[in-house]
């Protein structure tokens, strides 16, 4: 008689660590620089798991490794696994502590998470911190893919795999240099829609915020200059370039400093939700658990 625990579907942590890492990269090779192992020894231990499991995770795309439908339905759990295995060595050394993993569009990334990790980091000195700071599409990519934990972005975008959680709000305004026209009064719809306008480039969260705002009020809009980030529009901008549309956290010490200015004008307040990024089938370790309620009690005190 057979014993049952011989029937026993057996996974190593070694194999489900490289299984993740493969699709985040694509590749056994790029999966070894990931996970510190030889490309031999990650293709070895992705046809350990393949074996195991008696099915095939990925379609085999020219040099790439694509995940299937086997593939798709394991990694949520195989990433969970991976996570919950490092916080519990965590609990018996300092050397491998969970990395808190993160992913965020520019605005966010550059001008509102600094400030939260800053914060959080004092509570938690020994946690690494990973930033990605990409546009909308790379930060839904990254948490579909779990190669991050958390991603921040501007508006309320929607993904099937992904749950998308409403933040805090922010608020475009134009800007200009204090020698501008305009910066000492409220000029028209029809001068506004006749000035010149540097604005961020097209599939920005920003770029679109922005388009959603000025081009119906304006009927059109006189971009001279696009610009991949926002110091970039405010340097541009402070030259006396054109107007610029940006989020107020942004331009907010420019503006104290003197040398950029709110123009006030006859629009209508263009108001924007700033959200929280996970992915559905996941579950999120203690690292990403505890950040996550340090920035929804940091909101709670913004609206207070």
């Amino acid at each position: 008689m057979t014993d049952k625990t011989d029937q026993r579907v057996r996974l190593t942590l070694r194999q489900l660590e490289v299984f993740s890492a493969i699709a985040r990269g694509g590749s056994t090779r790029a999966a070894a620089g990931q996970v510190a192992r030889s490309q031999s020894a990650a293709s070895n231990a992705l046809s350990e798991l393949e074996t195991t499991l008696g099915v095939e995770l990925f379609d085999r795309v020219g040099k790439r490794l694509v995940l299937n439908e086997n593939g798709r339905a394991l990694l949520p759990r195989a990433a969970s696994i991976v996570e919950q295995a490092i916080e519990s060595e965590a609990l018996f050394t300092d050397s491998h502590l969970a990395p808190l993993r993160l992913a965020s569009s520019y605005t966010i990334g550059e001008y509102l998470l600094p400030d939260l990790l800053a914060d959080w980091r004092r509570t938690h000195p020994k946690s690494q911190i990973k930033l990605s700071i990409v546009n909308t599409h790379q930060v839904f990519e990254s948490v579909a893919t779990f190669a991050v934990d958390v991603g921040f972005i501007e508006g309320q975008h929607t993904h099937p795999d992904l749950t998308v959680k409403r933040w805090r709000t922010d608020e475009l305004i134009v800007i200009a240099s204090p020698k501008h026209p305009f910066a000492k009064r409220r000029p028209s719809l029809r001068q506004l829609a006749d000035a010149v306008w540097i604005l961020r480039e097209p599939g920005s969260g920003t770029r679109e915020a922005s388009d959603r705002w000025l081009i119906p009020n304006l009927q059109h809009v006189n971009v001279d200059l696009e610009l991949g980030s926002n110091e970039a529009v405010k340097r541009a901008v402070a030259s006396g370039l054109g107007l610029g549309c940006l989020s107020r956290h942004t331009v907010v010490d420019a503006i104290k400093q003197g040398w950029l200015v709110e123009v006030k004008t006859s629009l209508s307040e263009m108001r924007r939700t700033l959200s929280i990024v996970m992915h559905r089938s996941k579950q999120l370790g203690s690292v990403s658990q505890d950040f996550l309620q340090h920035c929804m009690q940091s909101s709670k005190r913004l609206r207070q």
